[in-house]
């Protein structure tokens, strides 16, 4: 289903490369006589927030190195390569000259094209005169760029616009070499498009984008076969034919993947470890906002969202079919290959249901600084120690990704929950984030559980009989008469007692209640009376402080905390009496 969904949306795709390209960036061009002097080197990066991003260029592809090389240095591409390959410079410099020049002569060396034979007779410079190239790196002023990296080079003959890769006569030959190498090898039955007696692909194209730290970008497959255990009964050291894929298929899928996973892609998203994809049946104009709503822009985040829950909300999907189905698909890098987290298929109109009740599970009362709808990055980090994308729960971004779109009723990891609640215990600190993602956790078991028990709101609810809910509030409101009764205080019972109040409340709120009365008697006639009746009004489920809390109500403490805190803080002045209105009250 997975590969199936690929191969087709690399079909409807028109701007990803035929079989035998592929789209990789390009750092420079060498402009060549047609006596193969090299006259220029021309740099095709672009230079983005100070950094120097290669030109996208389509070149051929005649094997897996077109990624990723061997150690071999016998593995040269077809026109194009990195410095050592095509200058013969570095580690096995000379040996991986000697391979470029052999990958010229078998793929082209038939044809009389003045481009391929200007790039033969510029080699063979090399091969006679091995310090011609740093000679032609000096002259062109590329010295400092070429001691720091490998940067990948192309060919151009003086006079061309196009590459000579892009030469129409190269083109024809390499079409036809390339049709002839794919008749060979291996035939049987592709189970992915049920083609019978293809050539199948023994080793798949490596998938470049699924990393796990910003900058890390592995190089690995999703079908593999490298070691012996993961091989069929009588197929050992048969790579590919343990689980049949024709050249096509593997190259459409594998092309198609790595297009999605590119780092500026709309349909890409990273969350924790996960790289998340999303491509629909057909092109829609919902698959370039899919990043942007998930995204770490507040503003344009805003917008997508109440777009998508306009849509929602109304039924009219615009340019879209409600009926479209669209796939979601999770990775994540292993040791050995890619790691599948998860995959979904649905519908737009299930896709945006599932979004919406995302975003409503979180929904909360908020300060004016605070995203009304926050990004998956910040929700991680808000939890994660020290607030670092570095020290999030390894696993929990895909998992919660997975239950966005698993829907409604299904809970959100465990460890979300008990991760936020663990900071606002370590750090005595109930930011916003952490209690949106305590709601949410909290709702999800609510319906997941079918409990009796009522989902919580996103501004207080004095109706919430919850007795963890009522001490929540309970401990706000202590806090706040202390504030009141000692403004010059830098710190509240909050920072001394939160963690053993949401935990053993028995141990802590006796205390808190008795030091009330002495910061009770430093306030005004009105303000003493309102305080009071408020307490009543909290305590009056409450029979017994617990001796202890359960995890899950110790979310339920910091939820009525942040929600008494910010219900007090936005109280109209009529309802909260100033000093001088102790009679009236």
């Amino acid at each position: 289903m997975i590969l199936r969904s690929l191969v087709d949306y690399y079909e409807r795709c028109q701007e990803l490369p035929r079989e035998g390209w592929i789209r990789r960036g390009i750092d420079y061009e060498l402009v060549l006589s047609t006596q193969g002097d090299c006259v220029g080197i021309n740099a095709l990066g672009d230079s983005r927030k100070g950094k120097i991003v290669p030109a996208e260029r389509l070149v051929t592809a005649i094997g897996k190195q077109a990624l990723k090389h061997t150690n071999s240095g016998k593995d040269a591409n077809l026109l194009w390569d990195n410095a050592g390959f095509v200058l013969g410079i570095g580690n096995k410099g000379q040996n991986k000259l000697a391979s470029f020049i052999k990958t010229l002569q078998d793929w082209l060396g038939a044809i009389d094209d003045s481009g391929v034979q200007a790039i033969h007779r510029f080699c063979l410079q090399l091969q006679k005169d091995a310090a011609l190239a740093n000679r032609l790196i000096e002259r062109f002023g590329y010295r400092a760029d070429f001691e720091k990296r490998d940067p990948v080079l192309t060919f151009r003959l003086q006079g061309d616009i196009e590459s000579v890769h892009e030469r129409p006569m190269v083109r024809r030959a390499y079409a036809e070499v390339f049709a002839e190498m794919q008749g060979g090898g291996a035939r049987g039955n592709c189970l992915i498009t049920g083609a019978v007696s293809v050539p199948i692909s023994l080793t798949e194209t490596v998938i470049k984008g699924v990393w796990d730290k910003p900058g890390a970008i592995p190089l690995k497959n999703i079908v593999s076969f490298n070691e012996r255990a993961f091989e069929s009964y009588g197929k050992t050291k048969r790579q590919g034919e343990n689980a049949p894929v024709s050249r096509a298929a593997a190259f459409a899928y594998t092309t198609a993947l790595n297009h999605l996973l590119r780092q500026d892609s709309p349909q890409r998203m990273q969350v924790g470890d996960a790289s998340t994809v999303f491509w629909a049946d057909k092109q829609d104009p919902i698959e370039e906002s899919f990043g942007v709503i998930f995204g770490d822009d507040p503003d344009e985040s805003t917008r997508a969202v109440q777009a998508l829950l306009q849509a929602v909300h109304s039924g009219k999907w615009g340019q879209s079919d409600e009926h479209l189905r669209f796939y979601v698909l999770g990775l994540a890098p292993n040791a050995a290959r890619i790691s599948v987290r998860f995959f979904h298929c649905v519908t737009l109109r299930e896709l945006g249901q599932r979004i919406a009740q995302h975003f409503e599970d979180l929904a909360l009362v908020r300060g004016p600084h605070d995203a009304q709808y926050p990004s998956l990055f910040r929700l991680l980090t808000a939890v994660a120690l020290q607030n670092k994308a570095d020290n999030i729960p390894p696993n929990l971004g895909g998992a919660i990704v997975d239950a966005i779109f698993s829907g409604p009723n299904v809970p959100y990891p465990a460890l979300w929950l008990n991760a936020a609640i663990t900071r606002c215990r370590a750090e005595q600190n109930v930011t916003y984030l952490r209690t949106a993602a305590i709601k949410a956790c909290l709702n999800r078991q609510i319906r997941f559980r079918q409990s009796k028990e009522k989902e919580f709101l996103p501004m207080l609810d004095p109706d919430n009989q919850n007795i963890a809910y009522r001490l929540g509030r309970l401990f706000a409101v202590l806090e706040k008469i202390q504030e009141e009764a000692s403004p010059e205080l830098n710190a509240t019972i909050r920072d001394r007692y939160y963690g053993a109040a949401s935990s053993t409340p028995v141990a802590v709120f006796t205390t808190l209640l008795r030091l009330k009365n002495a910061h009770l008697k430093k306030l005004a006639a009105g303000r003493v009376v309102w305080f009071e009746r408020l307490l009543g009004e909290v305590l009056g489920p409450v029979s017994d402080f617990p001796k202890h809390l359960p995890l899950p109500d110790q979310g339920r403490f910091a939820l009525g905390y942040y929600h008494q805190r910010q219900d007090l803080f936005t109280r109209k002045a009529k309802d909260t009496p100033d000093t001088n209105e102790g009679e009236n009250v």
